[in-house]
């Protein structure tokens, strides 16, 4: 199984290192450097919430659970297909961190974040809940 395990991780990290490669050939290096550093951030961003209290046990679980899928090697869609492989972990970060954002707030997540503010402020526009009030009460 850790064999299984360390060759995916090896295979994920060198499709992300050919699309970070590829960007800066294609001269776009801004978006080279925040692709590099998001998982990055994402994965301190889970660590942070993880261990504030201000995040329900449930919410923790949830991180847990995103954690675990994101080292699984096994996927939805295969990570070695080009832009399509990390769609599933996108999409799994999303849905748990639209729930963080619900249950503990906008600004317990912010504290947590590490990269650039312009990326987390897409994130949360991807959540569709990133127009909460600071207070992280419910939308009305």
């Amino acid at each position: 199984m850790w064999r299984t395990l360390l060759i995916a991780l090896a295979a994920a990290a060198a499709v992300w290192l050919v699309i970070v490669a590829l960007l800066v050939l294609l001269g776009k290096r801004s978006q080279a450097k925040e692709f590099a550093a998001f998982l990055p951030n994402l994965v301190v961003l889970f660590k942070g919430l993880a261990r504030d209290p201000r995040v329900s046990r449930g919410s923790k679980l949830l991180l847990l659970i995103g954690v675990v899928w994101f080292v699984s090697p096994i996927d939805l869609i295969p990570e070695f297909i080009p832009v399509a492989g990390p769609l599933d972990d996108a999409v799994v970060a999303v849905l748990i961190l639209r729930h963080i954002l619900r249950k503990a707030g906008r600004e317990v997540v912010a504290e947590h974040w590490r990269g650039d503010p312009a990326v987390l402020e897409r994130l949360l526009r991807l959540t569709r809940v990133g127009r909460l009030p600071p207070s992280g009460s419910p939308e009305s």
